[in-house]
């Protein structure tokens, strides 16, 4: 992407046990260091600072646990995130309920997804935009920059001739363009329909060229926390690709879904990478959504090999994910996989 050319990443796992025996599950996996303000080690050094002060906490009061998780601990919404879900697994499975049904409802249970490309060569996007739109996805996500302006244009042009209005486009920049070639693709592409995805590294810089651009424009990595998230629905951004763990988990993100609703903003609800406890609190939320603003609940599983839950995987099948059936997330994780333990409280 943009930012950096990412291999392999660092998943952390959380196992929270209720004094009744009950088991829920988190995790959270940032997209690297450079990706956004979160990398691996920062998450487990901030659970470890907070677990202690976490025992003997109710896992059935959402709102209290995350006033409790403040008041250890500033900001590193994304290592609160993992505890949050986990709390919901817990919850849904004390109560025999899904996590959907915990977030308000299910609209659906084969949840859109969309896919989303690396920052690669015209021809070759291309192909790969035409190969998915055949297996199903209703959206997908085209990465650019980081390189010339003129590739990127190259990219959007041949991408739109090989799929056309067969699917349902986003171009994103994953904060790496100056405020000059976000405006040269807009208005170089203006007859071609796509969403410009954060194409600039700040909401300041959006906004600055907002009347410019001749596309819709979304935030993703600037939506740090909600009153960024309500500055930005003020006429800034037009919807948003969102992160559960970015914003600190799945109560958070149901208030930002809820926000998103009144202002009619349409919005993804993914993470930025991790196996199938993320996948499954994804999918949970994205089946939430009002249908009619959801963008698409995007996870790692087609770029990875392998399930966390051997018998029940989070999976994307014709572009779509079908609801983990089962109280909590619904997936049950194989614990002998999960052999490097930092910590225990």
């Amino acid at each position: 992407m943009a930012s950096s050319n990412v291999t392999q990443l660092d998943s952390t796992i959380v196992r929270i046990e209720s004094d009744c025996g009950t088991v829920g599950w988190g995790e959270t996996c940032p997209a690297g260091p450079t990706y956004a303000p979160s990398h691996a080690e920062g998450a487990r050094a901030a659970l470890c600072t907070m677990a202690p002060g976490l025992i003997g906490e109710a896992l059935d009061q959402p709102l209290l646990l995350h006033r409790k998780m403040n008041s250890l601990l500033n900001g590193h919404h994304y290592a609160k995130a993992a505890i949050d879900i986990a709390a919901f697994d817990a919850m849904g499975k004390k109560s025999g309920r899904s996590v959907a049904d915990l977030l308000g409802g299910a609209t659906t249970h084969r949840v859109p997804s969309y896919y989303a490309t690396a920052v690669g060569e015209p021809d070759e996007i291309a192909r790969i935009a035409a190969e998915k739109v055949r297996e199903g996805y209703p959206r997908l996500q085209i990465k650019i920059s980081g390189r010339p302006v003129e590739i990127d244009i190259e990219v959007v042009q041949k991408v739109w001739e090989a799929v056309g209005n067969r699917v349902r486009l986003a171009v994103d920049g994953n904060r790496g363009m100056t405020t000059r070639d976000a405006i040269r693709l807009s208005q170089t592409c203006r007859d071609i329909p796509f969403v410009l995805e954060q194409p600039c590294d700040s909401l300041e810089e959006i906004a600055a060229i907002r009347p410019l651009l001749l596309h819709p424009v979304y935030l993703d990595e600037g939506g740090t926390d909600l009153p960024t998230v309500m500055r930005a629905a003020n006429g800034i951004v037009d919807g948003f690709g969102m992160k559960i763990t970015r914003i600190g988990g799945l109560a958070p993100m149901a208030t930002f879904r809820d926000l998103c609703e009144a202002c009619h903003l349409p919005h993804t609800a993914d993470d930025a990478w991790g196996g199938d406890i993320i996948a499954a609190a994804c999918a949970h939320l994205g089946a939430t959504v009002n249908p009619k603003l959801f963008e698409g609940t995007w996870i790692a599983q087609p770029y990875i090999d392998t399930h966390y839950d051997t018998n029940g995987g989070v999976a994307v099948v014709e572009g779509h994910i079908s609801l983990p059936d089962g109280p909590g997330l619904g997936v049950n994780p194989d614990e002998a996989l999960f052999t490097k333990m930092v910590a225990r409280f």
